[in-house]
């Protein structure tokens, strides 16, 4: 079924509507909970949707759903509205410079803040302690009054999310294998995952420090079972980004496969009845930090060494850059060196770069020490 939700504009007479799918009975079994277009200029995971939505409705039609599903195809329809000089701008809110996957409200904050502590009213029981969570989270949101564009839009989109038992997020980065972030905690156990979606890495990391998506949910009961240790919980929600690609490969065949295998990985979870075969193994997972990414320090233009899925040794030169001013005018090429051992899951598609900006990411397998803190890429 067809939903749409209006969302108030930060300027008059004008008004923008949230739209998604739900299939399945709400309330029975699972709810799976998936959205594209977060970073609006990221296009890919709206394909794969478009070609996930028919295969639901007719699972949904021959009673083979175990499940409801809940499908926002185009998460962003104020991201879809920033066209500038012909070209889609979707990645930050224009008028705040906020990237629309970062600073997500850590839940577990606004609900101590909203209703104290719990401490007195949690047992033993992890089904009846997470129906107490549920119900102050819904009065918190109840309480919570959005004031802007995006506060009504993450708020909308929080109310479906909240109570999910899985939560896919589809990205993708410039030019790219596919990949995905995912919390420590949900590894192995969601390793299907990984080999559904054929991820070149699996990238962990509890909260990299940037108020992602994907590490909302997860992260509000990893951090209740700190709050409260003596309490029993439930299994934790899966909260994953999956990155498909770079931002051109909207391709309709291969984005066709890459429906077809989420949805077999929901039909091997049980959540849909069908027969499917496995997948190939994708490679273990791997720390975030142990991910490096390569920047340069300087402008120029980027000629690239190395291809995509390369297996590169510290050391090894990934790319020159050739200088664009001085001396070396249009001339000299400095190499720019990986710094750890790793294959090379990721390259900038614009090769006129500036100082500090990223050229390519490399996933080894031993975290860098110089990787702390805030460990996304902007």
């Amino acid at each position: 079924m067809l939903n749409s939700i209006a969302i108030p504009s930060d300027t008059p007479g004008l008004t923008c509507a949230l739209q998604y799918y739900r299939f399945g009975d709400q309330g029975k079994g699972a709810k799976i909970f998936m959205q594209a277009g977060l970073h609006a200029d990221e296009q890919p995971g709206m394909l794969i949707l478009h070609h996930l939505l028919p295969m639901l409705e007719k699972a949904e039609q021959e009673g083979r759903l175990n499940a409801e599903f809940i499908v926002m195809p185009m998460v962003n329809p104020l991201g879809m509205a920033h066209l500038q000089f012909h070209t889609h701008r979707g990645r930050y809110h224009p008028q705040t410079g906020v990237n629309y996957n970062r600073n997500w409200r850590d839940l577990d904050a606004a609900l101590f803040a909203h209703s104290g502590d719990l401490t007195g009213q949690l047992g033993q029981d992890p089904d009846a302690n997470k129906a107490l969570i549920m119900r102050h989270l819904h009065a918190w949101y109840d309480d919570f009054k959005p004031v802007t564009a995006i506060d009504h839009l993450r708020h909308a989109v929080t109310k479906e999310a909240m109570d999910a038992d899985m939560v896919l997020d589809l990205h993708c980065d410039d030019e790219a294998l596919n990949h995905i972030f995912i919390a420590p905690q949900l590894m192995p156990e969601f390793q299907d995952l990984s080999d559904w979606v054929g991820a070149a890495a699996t990238l962990t990391e509890e909260d990299s420090g940037g108020g992602s998506f994907d590490e909302v949910w997860p992260g509000l009961w990893i951090k209740l079972a700190r709050r409260y240790p003596d309490a029993a919980w439930p299994a934790l929600p899966l909260g994953a980004t999956l990155e498909y690609r770079g931002q051109h490969d909207v391709d309709d065949k291969i984005n066709k496969t890459d429906a077809d295998n989420l949805y077999g990985f929901f039909a091997q979870r049980g959540l849909i009845t069908d027969q499917v075969q496995s997948p190939p193994s994708a490679p273990p997972a791997t720390p975030l930090n142990a991910m490096e990414t390569l920047r340069v320090d300087q402008h120029g233009l980027i000629a690239y060494r190395v291809d995509l899925g390369a297996n590169v040794k510290k050391g090894d030169v990934i790319a020159d850059l050739i200088d664009l001013d001085g001396q070396g005018f249009a001339r000299k090429r400095t190499p720019i060196t990986a710094n750890t051992d790793g294959v090379v899951i990721s390259r900038n598609m614009i090769k006129y770069v500036q100082p500090g900006v990223s050229i390519a990411k490399i996933v080894g397998k031993d975290p860098l020490p110089w990787r702390v803190g805030y460990l996304l890429e902007d």
